[in-house]
């Protein structure tokens, strides 16, 4: 690795190869990171979901609502 520090730029081409793979490095590094956390954001998200559609279900269920009324009724306004 290289003594350089700071971001300064590096005078030889050697040690301009090495920043540049080192600050390569570090953008992959922060994007995997990103790309994890959108990731893990996007399942929790989906895990909401879930439990809201099992919530509303037996919401449904105590009101004594068919869940079959309730698909035609959202399919026959998506249709206007």
């Amino acid at each position: 690795m290289s003594d350089n520090q700071g971001g300064v730029p590096p005078q030889g081409t050697q040690e301009l190869t090495v920043f540049v793979q080192n600050l390569l490095h570090q953008m992959q590094k922060r994007f995997q990171d990103m790309s994890d956390t959108i990731i893990k954001r996007i399942d929790e998200m989906g895990t909401r979901i879930d439990d809201l559609e099992k919530s509303i279900g037996e919401l449904m269920q105590q009101a004594g609502i068919p869940e079959e009324q309730l698909k035609d009724d959202s399919n026959s306004n998506e249709n206007k």
